[in-house]
Protein backbone atom coordinates (compact mmCIF):
# COMPACT_ATOMS: atom_id res chain seq x y z
CA UNK A 1 0.00 0.00 0.00
CA UNK A 2 2.79 2.44 0.85
CA UNK A 3 4.45 1.79 -2.51
CA UNK A 4 1.23 2.54 -4.37
CA UNK A 5 0.70 5.73 -2.36
CA UNK A 6 4.21 6.96 -3.14
CA UNK A 7 3.76 6.08 -6.83
CA UNK A 8 0.55 8.13 -6.80
CA UNK A 9 2.43 11.04 -5.22
CA UNK A 10 5.07 10.95 -7.96
CA UNK A 11 2.44 10.62 -10.71
CA UNK A 12 0.56 13.59 -9.27
CA UNK A 13 3.66 15.71 -9.72
CA UNK A 14 4.11 14.53 -13.28
CA UNK A 15 0.41 15.17 -13.99
CA UNK A 16 0.80 18.92 -13.43
CA UNK A 17 3.47 19.26 -16.13
CA UNK A 18 1.08 19.03 -19.13
CA UNK A 19 -1.22 21.61 -17.53
CA UNK A 20 1.63 24.05 -17.01
CA UNK A 21 2.88 23.35 -20.54
CA UNK A 22 -0.55 24.23 -21.96
CA UNK A 23 -0.59 27.45 -19.95
CA UNK A 24 2.84 28.31 -21.33
CA UNK A 25 1.72 27.45 -24.88
CA UNK A 26 -1.28 29.82 -24.48
CA UNK A 27 1.12 32.69 -23.68
CA UNK A 28 0.21 32.64 -20.00
CA UNK A 29 -3.57 32.99 -20.42
CA UNK A 30 -5.67 30.38 -18.71
CA UNK A 31 -9.38 29.97 -18.07
CA UNK A 32 -10.53 30.81 -14.57
CA UNK A 33 -11.74 27.32 -13.67
CA UNK A 34 -8.46 25.77 -14.82
CA UNK A 35 -6.49 28.29 -12.79
CA UNK A 36 -8.64 27.64 -9.72
CA UNK A 37 -8.00 23.90 -10.09
CA UNK A 38 -4.23 24.39 -10.34
CA UNK A 39 -4.29 26.74 -7.34
CA UNK A 40 -6.28 24.29 -5.20
CA UNK A 41 -3.82 21.56 -6.20
CA UNK A 42 -0.98 23.78 -4.91
CA UNK A 43 -2.81 24.38 -1.61
CA UNK A 44 -3.44 20.65 -1.31
CA UNK A 45 0.25 19.88 -1.81
CA UNK A 46 1.20 22.61 0.68
CA UNK A 47 -1.07 21.13 3.36
CA UNK A 48 0.03 17.58 2.58
CA UNK A 49 3.69 18.63 2.74
CA UNK A 50 3.11 20.36 6.06
CA UNK A 51 1.52 17.20 7.44
CA UNK A 52 4.38 15.06 6.15
CA UNK A 53 6.93 17.45 7.68
CA UNK A 54 5.34 17.04 11.10
CA UNK A 55 4.97 13.27 10.65
CA UNK A 56 8.50 12.70 9.33
CA UNK A 57 9.68 11.08 12.57
CA UNK A 58 6.83 8.58 12.45
CA UNK A 59 7.64 7.35 8.92
CA UNK A 60 9.74 4.23 8.75
CA UNK A 61 11.31 2.22 5.96
CA UNK A 62 13.96 -0.39 5.33
CA UNK A 63 17.10 1.77 5.09
CA UNK A 64 19.15 1.59 1.91
CA UNK A 65 21.85 3.64 3.62
CA UNK A 66 22.43 3.00 7.31
CA UNK A 67 21.05 5.80 9.46
CA UNK A 68 19.14 7.55 6.65
CA UNK A 69 15.39 7.34 6.17
CA UNK A 70 15.20 7.74 2.39
CA UNK A 71 11.39 7.55 2.29
CA UNK A 72 11.01 10.77 4.27
CA UNK A 73 13.35 12.66 1.97
CA UNK A 74 11.67 11.26 -1.15
CA UNK A 75 8.24 12.35 0.12
CA UNK A 76 9.37 15.80 1.24
CA UNK A 77 11.38 16.26 -1.95
CA UNK A 78 8.37 15.35 -4.07
CA UNK A 79 6.24 17.90 -2.23
CA UNK A 80 8.94 20.57 -2.60
CA UNK A 81 9.30 19.85 -6.33
CA UNK A 82 5.55 20.11 -6.86
CA UNK A 83 5.42 23.43 -5.01
CA UNK A 84 8.41 24.68 -6.99
CA UNK A 85 6.65 23.86 -10.26
CA UNK A 86 3.46 25.59 -9.10
CA UNK A 87 5.11 28.50 -7.30
CA UNK A 88 5.41 30.85 -10.26
CA UNK A 89 1.84 30.15 -11.31
CA UNK A 90 0.64 30.69 -7.72
CA UNK A 91 2.25 34.15 -7.59
CA UNK A 92 0.38 35.37 -10.68
CA UNK A 93 -2.81 33.62 -9.60
CA UNK A 94 -2.85 35.39 -6.22
CA UNK A 95 -1.98 38.68 -7.92
CA UNK A 96 -4.94 38.26 -10.32
CA UNK A 97 -7.31 37.28 -7.50
CA UNK A 98 -6.38 40.34 -5.43
CA UNK A 99 -6.71 42.69 -8.39
CA UNK A 100 -9.91 41.27 -9.96
CA UNK A 101 -11.54 39.13 -7.28
CA UNK A 102 -12.32 35.44 -6.93
CA UNK A 103 -15.55 35.66 -8.91
CA UNK A 104 -13.87 36.59 -12.19
CA UNK A 105 -15.03 34.21 -14.93
CA UNK A 106 -12.84 35.44 -17.78
CA UNK A 107 -9.28 34.45 -18.47
CA UNK A 108 -6.52 35.03 -15.95
CA UNK A 109 -3.26 36.34 -17.35
CA UNK A 110 -0.30 34.43 -15.92
CA UNK A 111 2.45 36.47 -17.52
CA UNK A 112 5.01 34.28 -15.82
CA UNK A 113 5.11 31.85 -18.74
CA UNK A 114 5.58 34.34 -21.58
Amino acid sequence: FDTLWMAGLFLGIAAVLPQLWLVAKANGRVQALTSHYIAVMAVSRLLSGSFMWHARFDLTCQPWIEGMNHAVWAILGAHALHLLLLGDFAYYYVKAIFSRGLQCLDDIDCGCFV
